[in-house]
This record gives structure tokens, sequence and C-alpha cells, in this order.
């Protein structure tokens, strides 16, 4: 007998005793018995495409925190040191974006009255009039520090700082803090391998900037079309490996070299972080030929 029919019976037994004599539920019960003579199965309950190792080894790796997920599923397949704090370079830009995408509309024109030109920057002008949209080019493709200071400080510095906090708690990421929006180095600026890939989720879920994250080169401009800025991705591997849409680098001397991607291959999609890494390229490509040689998926129904 089906676990269904059991429930079912035991349900109306309880019934006929809180409800004897000629009761509204004995009619139903006696005098619809295609109620309870229906054959069809219980539904059945599909789980997967989850991962699995084929075999049992890992990709030969430098960086210190690791983790790598299936993202449909958000099922863990290799990790290291994933909630370790460690610093966040310029993948705390992803908090940036997602922050600035809350505040700003894309079109909304920005005066730029401070800048900074500290590390790598995009080249803002004082007086330069330009879109938010254009700023997040130039924040996200060529990592200017410069663009995240100015989303920041145009909308009000430590309200900005607040707000990617908050983000952070509301993503769940509990071993994360941030002071700044460009990833300069500060002993109270951390984060881990596992909170950015919740980061990453977050913004891989927003198609416009999931598009700006995958772009490898493009001209922008400001408004009046008199400054251009010519921006190039820092990630070398935008353009060599197939299936690879981005996501963010970051370095810096203490932070070592990190790097965020979002990788897909025949139909699965996975998000890749690498932080302190002596180079998070090779390691990446590492975990690339690792996942087309080991890692397969199964459907799980119940």
């Amino acid at each position: 007998m089906h676990l269904k029919h059991i429930l079912f019976f035991i349900s109306f037994t309880l019934l006929f005793l809180f409800y004897p004599g000629d009761s509204y539920y004995f009619h139903i019960f006696a005098y619809n018995r295609e109620l309870i003579n229906k054959t069809e199965p219980i539904t059945k309950i599909n789980i997967g495409p989850i991962p699995y190792l084929k075999f049992p080894y890992y990709p030969e790796v430098t960086a210190e925190g690791i983790y790598l997920v299936d993202l449909p599923s958000f099922t863990p397949i290799f990790s290291r040191n994933e909630n370790l704090k460690l610093f966040p370079a310029s993948t705390t830009k992803i908090l940036t974006a997602l922050v600035a995408y809350d505040v700003y509309k894309p079109d909304q024109i920005i005066t730029i009255k401070k800048t900074i030109d500290d590390g790598q920057v995009m080249g803002l002008v004082i007086g330069e009039k330009i879109t938010v949209e254009n700023i997040l080019y130039g924040m996200l493709v060529y990592s200017g520090n410069d663009a995240a200071y100015v989303l920041a400080d145009n909308y009000g510095y430590q309200k900005f700082i607040d707000l990617m906090n908050a983000k952070a708690k509301s993503l769940g990421m509990k071993n994360s803090q941030f002071v700044n929006p460009n990833g300069l180095d500060s002993a109270s600026q951390y984060s881990s391998a596992f909170d950015l890939s919740l980061a990453a989720r977050e913004l891989l879920i927003n198609p416009y900037l999931a598009k700006i994250v995958s772009i490898k080169e493009i001209t922008i401009s400001d408004v009046d079309f008199k400054y251009f800025h010519r921006l190039e991705s820092v990630n070398k591997l935008l353009g060599e490996i197939q299936g690879l849409g981005g996501l963010k680098t970051g370095y810096t001397e203490n932070a070592g070299e990190n790097l965020v991607s979002f990788y897909k291959r025949n139909g699965h999609q996975f998000v890749i972080v690498i932080l302190k890494s002596l180079d998070r390229f090779n390691d990446t490509r590492n975990i690339i030929s690792w996942i087309e040689a080991n890692v397969d998926y199964v459907n799980v129904k119940y």
C-alpha cells in the first residue's frame, strides 16, 4: 500500500472517532470510494543535477583560499580555507557594484568633483561628466580604483561603505568587512573565498552587471565626448578560455593575486574563487582543466 493511502486511512479513522454516526465525513468516505481507489504514484521529487568527482584527486593550486561551487545548486566541489579572512583587494568591487546598482540609475550623470590616483585608475578627470554605467565599466572591466571611489564619494562616502557592509550581511557574508570601495589594503578590510562566492552569485543574478564583467575591452567617454577612456580587462583568461565569462580580479602586495571567475561548461555553471595565490591565472586554468576531467553530474530522484 502506498504511503499516501496509509496516511489517508489513518486520517479518516481519526475522523470517525471524533465524528461518529451519520456525519458529513462519514458520507464523504462511504459514498466516494474513488478517493481511496486511486492508484497514481506519489509525486517524485527531482534533485539535481548534482556534481560529483569521478576520481579522488584535486588540482594543484598555490592559493591559500579557494572555493569552487556549482552555481545553480550551490554545491561545493573543491575548497581550501574557504572561511579564512584574507585581503580581498579589488574583488571588493563586486560589492561596490552591487551597492551602486541599488543606489544609482545606469544613465545617471555624475560630475567628477574628487578623485584618487592610488593604484590602477581609469583616469577620471575633475569636472568630467560621465554616466554611472561608464563608471561601472571603468571599475569592473579595468578595475579602476578612482571609479570605485567616485561611486562611493558621490553618494556619501561613509553611507556607501555602510551599505556595502549591510549588503554583505544580507548575503550571509559572515567573514567580511569593508572600509573602502576599491580594495586598497586595510587591516579592517577582509573577506573569504566562501563569502566572495556569495557576492559573485548575487552579481551573476543581475544580467546587467553580469554582462559588464564579461567584457574584455571597451572604449567609453564622458557625456560631452571630451574625455575618452580605453578600458581593457585585467583578466588575461577572458578570450583565452572558452566558457569563462569574467568576473573580477584583485591584487595588492599584501593580498597576493586574487581572482573570482564565472565558468560555463556543457550547460553547467561554476564560480571559482582564488585568494592569495602566487599565480591566479594558472591556478584557475588548473582548476578548469580539473573540472573538465573530473567533475560529472547525476540526477537524483526520490
